[in-house]
């Protein structure tokens, strides 16, 4: 086996075959539609905790083109959670780890790297040809995030975010026609830490991770730094992957902005949210009174 440019060549490679490789997912998907998702082009912006894992699930599920985006390297504190993350990927780029194991995958997927992250003078290349967003920045990346979502809004592409929180995840989906990003999210002229809050309380209105968070001094919003768990990042990328494989293929319901899902398997719930109006609904605002005062409060300490 050999490894060219980081794509597989060789004996291995010529004993690649689509087909074969995911026929197991026929029975849930149609030959058909199988082949619907071959031809299909995902943007995912991040590779990092649920970036990678998104990756993998959806060329697992076959999709045959990708654009992606990271501008950071490995670490060692991202051992607990990224996909790509281990001893013999230290120091190295995210975006070429995980173009390297998504070929290991699928050696024909068709991939765009974009290494120096998102902004305004690449978005659109960024998401040219791209059938769904699949959002996977930082969760602190909020300025890169507004410029990705209102371009897809813009250009009419589905765009989806599966938040990691505490061992659940918070699932939102904006879609063509419907609430847009920053609608939902009002973040326009906030401050960073207001921007903060309002998005924090926006991807989980029921907040259900915080019943069981133990120690909040683990989070530090002024170096962009939080606790979390690899199985949340697991839970996204199937949350992800199934939410998207319904938009994609246009079957099954799902459930767009103002509506969401949260699923906390630490408490064996699931939840549908619904805040009509976004943060602008009251419920919100009072909720955003108590958050602001939480992170206040973690942020001084």
């Amino acid at each position: 086996m050999q490894w060219t440019g980081g794509v597989l060549s060789g004996r291995m490679s010529d004993m690649f075959d689509y087909n074969e490789a995911f026929s197991r997912n026929l029975g849930w998907v149609t030959e058909e539609e199988q082949a619907q998702l071959r031809s299909k082009r995902i943007a995912i912006a991040g590779m990092g905790g649920v970036g990678g894992s998104h990756l993998l699930t959806l060329s697992r599920l076959g999709i045959g083109a990708f654009s992606l985006s990271d501008f950071d390297s490995f670490e060692l504190a991202n051992f607990n959670r990224q996909a790509g993350a281990g001893m013999k990927n230290l120091q190295r780029p995210k975006l070429d780890v995980m173009v390297e194991l998504g070929r290991d995958i699928n050696p024909e997927l068709d991939l765009r790297s974009f290494p120096d992250g998102i902004s305004e003078s690449n978005v659109d290349a960024f998401l040219e040809d791209v059938d769904l967003y699949v959002d996977s920045l930082d969760f602190f990346a909020i300025e890169a995030r507004r410029t990705v979502f209102a371009a897809c809004t813009e250009k009419g592409i589905p765009a989806i975010t599966a938040a990691p929180l505490g061992m659940g995840v918070a699932f939102l989906a904006f879609l063509p026609g419907k609430m847009s990003f920053e609608e939902y999210f009002r973040l326009e002229g906030k401050s960073k830490a207001e921007q903060a809050a309002r998005f924090l309380l926006g991807l989980s209105p029921a907040m259900l991770q915080m019943r069981y968070l133990v120690d909040d001094s683990r989070i530090d919003f002024a170096h962009g730094k939080g606790p979390s768990t690899p199985m949340a990042c697991e839970l996204c990328a199937g949350m992800a992957a199934t939410q998207g494989l319904k938009i994609l293929l246009q079957r099954g319901g799902v459930l767009a902005a103002p509506r969401g899902l949260h699923f906390d398997a630490y408490r064996n719930k699931m939840v549908t949210t619904w805040r009509p109006g976004g943060n602008a609904n009251p419920i919100q605002q009072l909720g955003l009174i108590l958050a602001r005062k939480k992170l206040s409060a973690v942020m001084q300490e």
